[in-house]
């Protein structure tokens, strides 16, 4: 997607230094490619022989995009060195005002999906401003706003699921029907790669990019140096959510309802995506591409593991297991570096 990024000192370190960043930053960055080869390349040869086959591909792919979508909001958050736990809540709420919009309101499909993604740009829009303006850490407010949105979508649907009449947006993640085998991929996850492409973009050539990694590395340098910082943050947080609110139009196209209890702990799992992928909690380091090969790793595994009809526990353990090994390899490059 994007090359990495250079520290902001990386011009002031001697050559053997230069050499050391440039290794640990492309290892950071390769490093889980090669674990999702590596993990495929397992489940390939010990699990079933329809693991490997075009159409399980495109199963991991459709299981993905959800995840994914959201992964790309929360590595433009967590390279700020913030945090969002609300992501599953307003995808649970997207759902719903997506549903309750072509229900109830009786709109179009279009514009109920723009009603539904708006509606978690406005949850990130409040989580920003929240975060500024009171000077509150952001695992506090949006563990506040996870409760709040998700009370938000539970009174909107009456605390039941929302039945939608079927439209264009289930085609988004559905399976590919024999006619349309040519565009290889749903609509969805092309959407998904397109907006990862957009993303990569924005963090590598503009300014706002700039200032979210600068942000995320020292914030108070940041601030001497002219960067609007409580303004980014807004924009930020705001951006992360109309990244979950696709991430809700993308369950919605699953689902078909608009379920108020739908994605609970999807945090986690975004979250452990773009861990997985090497971003870090400490802010100022994430990639787009690490992000969406996280997500895609936790789907492999899933995907492998239920395949060989192994139990949900066994797949917690071993999803588990790699977060943790990446946590670990994270901590021992920084130390390497210091």
């Amino acid at each position: 997607m994007s090359a990495p990024n250079r520290p902001a000192d990386f011009e002031s370190t001697s050559l053997m230094g230069r050499v050391a960043i440039f290794a640990a930053t492309w290892v950071n960055v390769l490093g889980p490619l090669v674990g999702l080869a590596v993990i495929f390349a397992l489940f390939a040869v010990i699990g079933p022989p329809g693991f490997s086959s075009a159409a399980n591909l495109e199963t991991i792919a459709r299981q993905t995009a959800i995840v994914g979508v959201a992964a790309l909001g929360m590595t433009l958050i967590m390279i700020l060195g913030g945090i969002d736990l609300s992501v599953g809540s307003v995808v649970a709420l997207t759902t719903v005002v997506i549903a309750w919009l072509l229900q109830d309101a009786q709109t179009s499909a279009l514009v109920a999906a723009l009603g539904g993604v708006a509606a978690g740009v406005l949850c990130g829009l409040v989580s920003g401003a929240l975060i500024t303006r009171l000077n509150v850490v952001p695992f506090i407010v949006t563990l506040g706003m996870m409760l709040v949105v998700r009370g938000i979508a539970k009174a909107l649907a009456n605390e039941q699921k929302i039945d939608a009449p079927l439209t264009w947006l289930k085609e988004l993640l559905a399976s590919l029907p024999p006619e349309r085998r040519a565009i290889l991929l749903p609509p969805g996850v092309w959407l998904v790669i397109l907006l990862a492409l957009v993303v990569a973009g924005l963090l590598r050539y503009t300014r706002l990019g700039r200032h979210i990694f600068a942000i995320g590395s020292n914030e108070q340098t940041a601030r001497l140096c002219g960067v609007p910082v409580q303004r980014v943050k807004v924009v930020t947080y705001t951006l992360g959510g109309l990244f979950f609110g696709l991430a809700g139009l993308m369950l919605f196209s699953r689902l078909t309802v608009g379920d108020p209890t739908a994605a609970v702990g999807l945090e986690l799992d975004v979250i452990a995506a773009v861990v997985i992928g090497g971003g870090s909690l400490a802010g100022g380091e994430g990639s787009v591409l690490g992000s969406l090969v996280g997500a895609l790793i936790m789907s492999v595994i899933r995907s492998g593991c239920s395949q060989m009809g192994l139990s949900n526990w066994v797949q917690e353990l071993v999803t588990g297991a790699v977060i943790v090994v990446a946590v670990a390899l994270d901590r021992l490059r920084h130390r390497r570096l210091t």
